[in-house]
Order: C-alpha cells, then sequence, then structure tokens
C-alpha cells in the first residue's frame, strides 16, 4: 500500500499547485484536490484563513495537527502505513497551507452509509487496520482522541488512511504537573465536539468526564467502529448529543440480532466505563490481546498493508423470517400457473382478491390521462395520498427497510413522477425517498429480499410477503419509461 510519492521541495507557494474540486469544509478551512505543476503529482491542499482560525480560536488545533502529522510522517512505519503524510506546509498573508496525502476513495463513512453494514470478512480486515494503526500511533506517544469512520480515508487500494489529527495529543510533551491544564483542554474539547452532528457517538466516557487522557479513549473508539461496521449504526444513539453522552455514561446500548458473537464479544470488551479495564489497555508496546482475538483469527497484522483489502458490499442479514414463508390465505393447492407464479414471485393472472397494499399497475405506458384521473379520484381514499404530492400510486405496499442488523416497517409507495416515497405509518410521517436517476438498478436477492441500487446508497429492503421480483419489475419499468425515453429523446 505504500504510496511511492515523492515530497515536493520544502519551499512552496500555492502557484505551484493548480487547485480543483473542493473535498471537505470545516468552520475555518477548506481542503482542496491539488495537483503539482512540477510533477503532476496530486494531493489534498487543507487551506486554513488565518482570520477564521483567530475568530474560532483555533490556534492550538491547528498547531497540534501539524505538530501529530511531523512526528508521523518522520515516523513511517513499513506495516502501519494507515496515516496521511504531510508533505510540505507554507503561508501567504491571508492563509496556511498543509500539503497532504490525497486518499481518492473517500472515508469510510461514505461506504457505511451505501451498503449499510459489511460482511463479517470486511467488518474484520478494516478492524484489524485500525487496530495495527492505533498500536503504530499509541506506541508513538499520540492519542487521536477523534477517531470516528469519516476520519478514516481510503486510498486509491482501499487501505485505511487516517486523518484530522486537530485534536490530537501527544502524551511524551505533556508535563505531569499540567494535568491541571490538560483537564481544562479536554472541558473545550468537549464543548467543541458537542457542537458537531456525529461526533458524540464516538466520544469516550473519561472525555466526557473530563479526566485525564489516555491511549485507551481510542480503543473506546474501535469499539464503536468495529459495532458500526457489522450492525450498520453506532451503538450509541439518540435525538441530541446530550441523549447520546447520557447513554455512553450509563453504557446503555444492545446488540441487534445477527450480531455474531465473536464480534460481539470483542465490541464488549472494548466499551468498558473503566478506561485501564479496556480490552488492550494493560498491553505494552503491542494490542496482544486485541490482535489475539478470535475476531481476528486468520488475519496476518504485519502484512495486511500488502493484502488486496475485500469488497465492500452490502452484508445481506440472515434472519429467522427470511426461512419462513408467508403462505396467502387465498392460496391453492398443487402447483398450476397461477401457484408457479406465485411461489417465483411472478405477476399472476387476475383473481378473485385484489388487494390495495400490493395492488399495481402492469404498464406506466398505459397510463394515459383520462385513466390518471381516474386513478387519482380512486385514491382519495386512501390514508397515504397525502404524502405522494397528487402523482399516482403504481405500487404500494409494507417493506421492511434495513440499514445493516436493524429495520424499520415503512408503507412503500412507488407513483409517477417518478417517486419511491417510504412513510412510518405508525406515526403516518413521510422518512423520505429513494432518489431516481438512469443509474438506479434493482436486484431481487431472495423471494423477500430486494436492493435498490442508487449512485450513493445502496437501499436493503425486504417485502415480508415474499413479492421482491415484483417490486424489481414495477420499479425497473418506471425507470425505463421515464430515464430511457429520456435519454432517446
Amino acid at each position: 500500500m505504500t504510496e511511492n510519492l515523492e515530497a515536493p521541495p520544502m519551499k512552496r507557494s500555492a502557484n505551484d499547485f493548480i487547485f480543483g474540486k473542493v473535498l471537505g469544509e470545516g468552520s475555518f478551512s477548506t481542503v482542496f484536490l491539488a495537483k503539482d505543476v512540477h510533477t503532476s503529482k496530486e494531493f489534498a491542499i487543507k487551506v486554513c484563513q488565518k482570520r477564521h482560525i483567530i475568530r474560532e480560536k483555533k490556534q492550538d488545533y491547528v498547531k497540534r495537527e501539524k505538530e501529530t502529522l511531523l512526528v508521523l510522517s518522520k515516523n513511517v512505519k513499513e506495516s502501519a502505513p494507515y496515516f496521511v503524510r504531510l508533505y510540505c506546509t507554507f503561508q501567504d498573508p491571508e492563509s496556511l497551507y498543509f500539503v497532504l496525502t490525497y486518499a481518492k476513495k473517500g472515508d469510510l463513512l461514505g461506504y457505511l452509509n451505501k451498503v449499510g453494514s459489511f460482511e463479517d470478512h470486511c467488518s474484520k480486515f478494516y478492524g484489524a487496520e485500525i487496530v495495527q494503526a492505533l498500536e503504530h500511533l499509541h506506541c508513538l506517544g499520540i492519542v487521536h482522541r477523534d477517531l470516528k469512520p469519516e476520519n478514516i480515508l481510503l486510498s486509491e487500494s482501499m487501505h485505511i488512511v487516517i486523518t484530522d489529527f486537530g485534536s490530537a495529543k501527544i502524551l511524551n510533551c505533556v508535563e505531569m504537573d499540567e494535568k491541571n491544564k490538560e483537564n481544562s483542554e479536554d472541558a473545550g474539547e468537549l464543548k467543541r465536539k458537542s457542537s458537531f452532528v456525529g461526533t458524540a457517538q464516538y466520544v469516550s466516557p473519561e472525555i466526557l468526564n473530563r479526566t485525564r487522557t489516555t491511549p485507551s479513549c481510542d480503543l473506546w473508539a474501535l469499539g464503536c467502529i468495529i459495532y458500526q461496521m457489522v450492525a450498520g449504526l453506532p451503538p450509541f444513539r439518540g435525538h441530541s448529543d446530550y441523549a447520546i453522552f447520557q447513554k455512553i455514561m450509563k453504557l446503555e446500548y444492545e446488540y441487534p440480532d445477527g450480531f455474531p458473537d465473536d464480534a460481539r464479544d470483542i465490541v464488549t470488551q472494548l466499551l468498558v466505563l473503566e478506561p485501564s479495564e479496556r480490552l488492550g489497555a494493560k498491553d505494552i508496546g503491542s494490542y496482544t490481546s486485541v490482535k489475539s482475538h478470535p475476531f481476528f483469527s486468520g488475519l496476518d497484522f504485519e502484512e495486511l498493508h500488502k493484502v488486496k483489502p475485500p469488497e465492500i458490499c452490502p452484508h445481506l442479514v440472515r434472519t429467522e423470517s427470511s426461512s419462513s414463508f408467508e403462505i396467502p390465505s387465498d392460496a391453492q393447492p398443487g402447483l398450476g400457473a397461477n401457484e408457479l407464479s406465485r411461489a417465483l414471485g411472478l405477476p399472476l393472472a387476475p383473481s378473485r382478491k385484489s388487494s390495495t397494499v400490493t395492488r399495481s399497475k402492469l404498464s406506466i405506458a398505459d397510463l394515459d390521462e383520462t385513466e390518471r384521473e381516474k386513478m387519482l379520484e380512486g385514491q382519495k381514499e386512501n390514508k397515504f395520498n397525502q404524502f405522494v404530492e397528487n402523482n399516482v400510486i403504481l405500487k404500494q405496499g409494507f417493506i421492511d427497510k434495513r440499514v445493516g442488523l436493524f429495520s424499520r416497517r415503512r408503507m412503500l409507495l412507488l407513483t409517477t413522477g417518478p417517486h419511491l416515497y417510504y412513510v412510518d405509518s405508525g406515526n403516518m410521517v413521510l422518512k423520505g425517498e429513494i432518489p431516481w436517476s438512469l443509474d438506479l438498478k434493482t436486484e431481487a436477492k431472495n423471494f423477500k429480499t430486494f436492493f435498490v441500487y442508487t449512485p450513493n446508497r445502496t437501499y436493503y429492503l425486504e417485502d415480508p410477503t415474499g413479492f421482491a421480483l415484483e417490486w424489481c419489475k414495477a420499479i425497473d419499468d418506471v425507470r425505463n419509461f421515464y430515464f430511457r425515453s429520456n435519454a432517446e429523446g
């Protein structure tokens, strides 16, 4: 995985780079993709506005990040090349510039948002790379203190690249008699963290208690990240940072059905309120106790950077319900044409009963203005009509919308427009829409489970009645009608 990038000459200016797209933005900085005009190498350049640094009182933040990056860049370990490199810095009257490694594949959070949760072997691989990275980081006396999926980037070869060291602490530079000052810094950091959505979910109890920072706070974050890779959501969730903090302090979290035993055991040993009792906290020099845990069995930590990472794809959840097919009450014995079609999830011939919950129109192309007005008039009695913005409901039905191992029952509404609305029927609240494009694709995994792929996310859906194929066909027909027609036009 080691990048063969040559560091640019130390004396540089903004004129030595061609600045491209924005990769990220913060309260006082913007990260750009940039190309060195002399070598054509690509870098991520963090541009920090001096007046914003002063206004936000982030002088210490910027100083800490530079110091940490310099330590890491001077102490590269072959078996742990999992950190952004600082190639050079320069400034002008308005800004400070940090020339950093460009991680081409985005961040871990983006992939979690896209696929929900990782397959077991994928969670183990990336968990192991994080452990190997933390071992090296902590041996250098550095504690990250803000480790989270958003700060774990992915290189072109899909290995991790840890970034954002503004909250880091170099322990061997802190004198013991400065403990009060350190606690004050932690209190300030807590206030800072409380103002950013998401960070609160990975904060350790000792940071909330404003007690002395140790490497163990990163082990807590490791536990949270492993949980999220396996389950799809972080262990501590709430409607506000305060609610999340309360759950952290009470160690209030639970494991969803389907959470593997080995993963449950390592997470339980990492999410311990007392920092010194966490798995790995008593190890010296190497995280032997963490690496030897059964969760990581079969992995050679020293060779991970040479191994091709497993492909990140949606984790197909195995649940008890997926093996217990619900036979409709009007099903007939035998295996005639209708019975075979029902078993395979194919459209049935007209039957004596027509369910409004799963009804669908055979072809959207047949929907002329007269038929449209007729259907709009007829669906006024449908309690979900209020959510579809005067569009014709082509198909509707209850589905289980999954995020990793967690699921929520939703009413899915396929309409003209096109739209795919999903509604919380218990509270009668529109929860969102699946975005349409020519690139939208569907895939039926079995009779009940189907995926809807969009450019930025994979929607994992389950039809409890077993007609996943019908949903895929209906969605594909609507996509083809709207987008292929437009493309041909």
